[in-house]
């Protein structure tokens, strides 16, 4: 592995972790309440065009970090059709 592809995993790693904390923070809280459902969805939609991309090139830490972020990114947003809204 070149040091590059190095560089390149690393970012996407740390790319990658990014939704962790909300993740759990929300998990744990039970609520998503303050996070925009279009937010998400914008998310979800750019990690897709992100994959399609990693693919196309091809590029491993592309396609790592942006398989993660979108499992995180959908987690989030069954959150977000799931758990009960605030004063239910």
């Amino acid at each position: 592995m070149s040091w590059i592809d190095m560089v390149g995993y690393i970012g996407s790693f740390l790319s990658a972790i990014t939704f962790f904390p909300q993740v759990y923070k929300s998990w744990k809280a039970k609520s998503v309440g303050d996070l925009s459902i279009w937010m998400i969805l914008i998310v979800i939609s750019s990690t897709i065009i992100w994959l399609v991309y990693g693919f196309a090139i091809p590029s491993g830490p592309v396609i790592a970090a942006n398989v993660v972020v979108l499992s995180l990114a959908l987690v989030l947003f069954y959150f977000k059709l799931t758990f009960p809204k605030k004063g239910e």
